[in-house]
């Protein structure tokens, strides 16, 4: 996956991750996929996600790390029967969707590869349209 087990280090404590994981891989993959899914929805429209995702080690966006990271912790708290954390949880994960509500809106411009819009296939996945008008023509003679 995106992530790896010290990502996870910076945002939370081991045996905490442990506590929230339930020491569980299919948990913590499950989180992951569903957080590259909705990190995936915001960056999609402009970014090259598969070159997002693809990169390794300190090849990948440190921002985009943490914030995979806040949403699968969020996520895996959210399905603990007590919610162990839940506040601090719940305040992160707000701040990374702002993050990418940001990115989206074009208000913050994070260093990642943009998309050239193409697909794997050489086909335009989606359609990109550029709206103008021509000058205002004055026929008064």
């Amino acid at each position: 996956m995106f992530l790896t087990d010290n990502d996870y280090r910076v945002v939370i404590g081991e045996t905490a991750f442990k506590a929230v994981s339930q020491a569980s891989e299919e948990i913590i993959y499950t989180a992951e996929k569903e957080a590259l899914e909705e990190i995936a929805g915001y960056l999609r429209p402009k970014y090259d996600i598969n070159a997002v995702f693809s990169a390794q080690a300190e090849q990948r966006n440190p921002q985009v790390v943490m914030v995979a990271a806040d949403i699968a912790l969020y996520h895996m708290v959210s399905s603990m029967p007590n919610r162990l954390g839940y506040e601090i949880r719940e305040e992160r994960y707000k701040r990374a969707i702002a993050w990418l509500e940001g990115v989206a809106a074009g208000k913050i411009v994070p260093n990642l590869p943009l998309d050239n819009g193409t697909g794997e296939d050489g086909n335009t996945p989606y359609a990109k349209i550029n709206w103008s008008s021509a000058w205002k023509r004055n026929n008064q003679w």
